[in-house]
Order: structure tokens, then sequence, then C-alpha cells
């Protein structure tokens, strides 16, 4: 029941994010020390891809390589990563973070062309300081999941 419902959010945040318009509803709750005020306080909880895909995206922000437009986009999505009212509430055990992994991978497939390897690199060494040991399997499975566009 729960990963159907879960499917179904899914399915909601693709009609919102597919929308600029409303995308950029999402941009204005973005800022950078919002960013890491939340990944700070919730890195663990939220787990370790949740963690990597939001520093994947922050540091996509930060790149100069990057286009506004494909900004717009990153903002959108850590700006639903930081707004504390979303679909499924931050604080609920297990699912909490599953719609803002849902919308980060979104919007990471959407600009994953722009993803170098030393954004990927920075975001790992962080990852690093705050899990001390990480899955490296795991962090090429969400990039090769990244890359191919599966959400």
């Amino acid at each position: 029941m729960k990963k159907r419902r879960i499917v179904e959010i899914g399915a909601v945040l693709i009609k919102l994010f597919s929308d600029e318009t409303k995308a950029a509803t999402y941009s204005k709750h973005y800022s950078d020390a919002s960013f890491w005020d939340k990944l700070k306080r919730y890195a663990k909880s939220a787990g370790m891809k949740v963690a990597y895909a939001a520093l994947l995206l922050q540091y996509l922000m930060k790149s100069e390589d990057v286009s506004l437009k494909t900004k717009l986009l990153i903002s959108a999505g850590l700006g639903y990563f930081i707004l504390p009212v979303d679909f499924i509430p931050d604080f609920a055990p297990v699912i909490g973070f599953a719609d803002d992994l849902g919308v980060l991978l979104l919007i990471l497939g959407n600009v994953a062309n722009n993803i170098t390897p030393d954004i990927k690199q920075k975001a790992r060494e962080h990852l690093h300081k705050w899990f001390k040991q990480t899955d490296e399997a795991e962090l090429d499975q969400l990039e090769a999941q990244i890359a191919s566009g599966k959400r």
C-alpha cells in the first residue's frame, strides 16, 4: 500500500515539475543558507541517497557552466526539499523523505548532462564528512539511475 501511494505521489510530482510556471513556485523557497541548514539537520534521517542527490543539485547550482534555465529547475527541486510542508511529512518514519528523493531524482534526470566528475567528487566528499562510511556501490547505482533517466 505504501509503495502504491509513493508511486501516485511521484506521478503528481512529475506533472507539477514538468510545468516551469508551477516549478517556479518552489524555487522561491531555495536559498543557499536554508539548503545547508535543512541538509545539516536532516542528512542522517533522510539517508545517504537523499543527501547525495541534494548535494549533487547544490553543487550544480553553484556551477558557472549551468544555464540560468537549468538553475531555475534546480532551485525548484531544492526549494521543494527545503520547504517544510510537502506531500509526505519529513518526520514520517521510513517514507518521510520519499517524495523529496523523487523530486530530487526527477530534477537530476533532467539535468544529468550537466553533472561533471568534479561535481560528483565534491558531493561524495561532503557526504563522507557526514556519513563517515558510505556505500560507494549504492552511490554508483544512484548515479547510473540518474544517467539513465529512471526514477
